[in-house]
């Protein structure tokens, strides 16, 4: 999702705290405050097949410069009260993360992925399955323009999945970028099976 360098994008961000226990446990038996932006229908080849809607996640967030992003369609690979998490090492070198729903990434990222020209794709994945639930480790590279020699970075989107038995969603995508100290394991790089 957002491929700023880390620091620079946390820096950015106001971080949020985590929870202690007990307010983890009160937030999670309490339903949702918030109103939830109701998600536009869905391209069927976009959430038919796992493939499909990983694709279309890249796809949807990647762009040239000046060029506005197709967050409708975003929205539509997404159930309602999605999350986007981003997570990363502050400059006291402890991990931070900032938690975004759809309207805050879009809010949010869509600025800069617009005004720097964004193109972000997948270079590896591994997958694990339960029941209903996926979990896919999206390994990626990100450039400003397709014709860059080198992406100015990479990391790993840990993104997990439902699937309702008609349709792919995506619930959370959380990641965190390629480091010196944090390189992407080597079994994270193979491409994806067909």
């Amino acid at each position: 999702m957002l491929r700023q360098p880390t620091l620079t994008l946390l820096a950015a961000c106001a971080l949020v705290a985590l929870p202690s226990p007990a307010v983890a446990r009160a937030s999670a038996q309490a339903p949702a405050a918030a109103p939830v932006t109701p998600a536009p229908a869905a391209r069927p080849a976009d959430v038919a097949t796992l493939d499909g809607i990983i694709s279309a996640l890249y796809a949807s967030i990647s762009g040239p410069k000046g060029a506005p992003r197709d967050f409708e369609r975003l929205r539509s690979l997404f159930v309602p009260n999605a999350r986007f998490v981003v997570t990363g090492t502050g400059r006291d070198g402890k991990g931070q993360l900032r938690n975004w729903s759809m309207d805050e990434y879009t809010e949010t990222a869509g600025p800069g992925l617009v005004a720097n020209g964004f193109y972000e794709r997948e270079i590896g994945r591994t997958r694990e399955d339960y029941g209903h639930v996926t979990h896919i480790m999206s390994a990626y590279d990100s450039r400003n323009t397709l014709e860059d020699a080198k992406p100015f970075a990479r990391g790993v989107n840990s993104i997990q999945l439902f699937n309702s038995g008609e349709r792919w969603y995506i619930v959370t995508v959380m990641w965190d970028s390629e480091r010196p100290d944090n390189p992407i394991p080597a079994h994270m790089l193979v491409p994806a099976k067909p």
